[in-house]
């Protein structure tokens, strides 16, 4: 075994999600030095996204800094960057952030980096109907949704129709496309009725698009039907058989199932439907002939490592492996598991065998008081299923402070009916597309290292005499009893 900087062995995690980080947490007591490489700086909750986008929790009760997670774990050290290459055979990892490329060596390396929003090979979509998958995704559908509110106003204050922009299609009716559909009904009916003099937002539709032929499938056909009608009370229009065809700016194409197509006119449109396993997937595919599946996930051993590979664990939405759900607690068990192997190893212990996932359940919130619940062969709806997925949620946010700041945001929600974090910017919305456009992306912003070193200085330079300028004046003027004073010259 190679050794670390410390002496010991080297464990590589990549990606900061609920495999990265249970894996990560669970080695706190194992005699190995863990990197972990995430291209962002937080840990986000993914299943609370949508509450994010509808304005009744901030991004930071459900993405608490993974730095301060691991604050107190001092063999774990964290770096942002986004894994653009991993070499098998070196047993090397390479990441990048802003154009500087960093690489690391691993003695085990664990793969948990998620998945991301599926098109279905329409990727011009996105432009569009944003996904939900990260924060980006929720703080720019936060934008669209309250935007479409307030363009309508405007609108309607000039006369002009407003029917396009009190349309809200969500496409894609499993949990995400549910909970999403479920909350904007409460947003229109209940939380901004009297915010506005121009329009009524009561008037607005929402409508809960899938070419499945019915909600919640997961959930089987009964949970599913009783989901639905809790939708439509709520004045959610279901169209099952739907499959979206094409998307713009001001709506989109819809085939039923009997071949009819024909067009919705919406601004706000918010993608639910499908995921796609991150790209690393292939690169591992590519060197180690592990077969991939259509959604790009990657055929696994039974105890969750790569064929060929021992040293290399895969993990959540990234594998392939007995029909395994992409939910959070396949992810969270994952790493668990992995850990586990990792320090079994270290000490000489025997091998666990192959991963059992424990089925914990599923629950998707539909409204104030109205959830459903998988759990076994239990199969519950109305409020006792709002409570258990309250509890729950509760249990796997990551933080005290999280913890009761959700609570507190839930209580203000359901009590109130009121969404406490309804801020919202245009560079909220438009930022994304603006980096899209560049090249490089972000990276065309920023400068090489020492390229401007030069003229920086010089600048500096210049700025400080002006600043040491502005403060003597400053000083003189109130030294001199000269403010509000007519006729006292300025000196600077």
């Amino acid at each position: 075994m190679t050794t670390g900087t410390t002496g010991k062995h080297k464990v590589v995690v990549i990606g900061s999600g609920f495999g990265g980080l249970f894996t990560t947490k669970a080695l706190r007591r194992s005699d190995v030095e863990v990197t972990m490489v995430a291209k962002t700086t937080h840990h986000l909750f993914q299943p609370l996204l949508y509450q994010v986008a509808t304005g009744i929790l901030s991004q930071g009760e459900i993405a608490p800094p993974t730095r301060e997670v691991l604050a107190k774990q001092k063999n774990a050290q964290v770096l942002l960057g986004t894994v653009t290459g991993i070499d098998l055979e070196a047993r090397t990892v390479t990441h990048h952030v802003l154009g500087r490329e960093t690489v690391t060596d691993y003695d085990t390396l664990v793969v948990a980096a998620g998945a991301s929003q599926s098109y279905f090979g329409n990727d011009q979509f996105a432009e569009f109907a944003p996904g939900m998958k990260s924060i980006d995704d929720a703080l720019e559908l936060r934008g669209r949704i309250f935007g479409a509110f307030e363009m309508a106003e405007n609108a309607a204050q000039r006369g002009e129709p407003t029917e396009h922009l009190l349309t809200f299609v969500v496409v894609g009716a499993g949990p995400t496309g549910v909970e999403m559909a479920g909350q904007i009904a409460e947003l229109a009916h209940k939380t901004l009725r009297r915010d506005f003099r121009a329009i009524d937002t009561r008037k607005a539709r929402v409508i809960l698009l899938d070419a499945a032929p019915q909600v919640l499938p997961p959930f089987g056909a009964k949970l599913g039907a009783k989901a639905k009608a809790e939708l439509e009370k709520i004045g959610v229009e279901v169209q099952l058989g739907a499959m979206v065809t094409a998307v713009d700016e001001r709506g989109l194409e819809v085939k039923d199932k009997d071949g009819t197509v024909r067009r919705i006119d919406s601004v706000a449109k918010i993608w639910a439907a499908g995921v796609q396993a991150n790209p690393l997937g292939k690169t591992l595919s590519e060197q180690t002939g592990a077969p991939l599946d259509r959604a790009g996930r990657i055929a696994v051993n039974p105890d969750l490592t790569l064929p060929g590979h021992p040293e290399v664990f895969v993990l959540g939405d990234m594998i392939n492996l007995d029909h395994l759900p992409g939910v959070a607690q396949v992810a969270i068990q994952g790493g668990k598991f992995a850990a586990k192997e990792i320090d079994n190893r270290l000490r000489g212990h025997a091998p666990q065998g192959p991963f059992k996932y424990f089925d914990k359940g599923s629950m998707a919130i539909i409204s104030k008081f109205r959830a459903v619940a998988s759990v076994g062969s239990l199969k519950l709806n109305g409020l006792l299923a709002w409570l258990m997925w309250l509890v729950v949620h509760l249990i796997y946010l990551t933080g005290f402070k999280n913890r009761v700041g959700a609570l507190l945001s839930w209580a203000i929600t359901f009590v109130g009916n009121d969404r406490s974090e309804r801020t919202v910017t245009e560079q909220q919305i438009f930022a994304r597309m603006a980096l899209e456009r560049l090249e490089g992306g972000a990276t065309d912003l920023v400068s090489e290292p020492g390229e401007m070193d030069a003229l920086i200085a010089e600048r500096d330079a210049e700025r400080r005499a002006e600043l040491e300028a502005v403060a003597a004046e400053e000083s003189r003027l109130t030294d001199e009893g000269a403010r509000g004073v007519p006729g006292q010259p300025t000196r600077v």
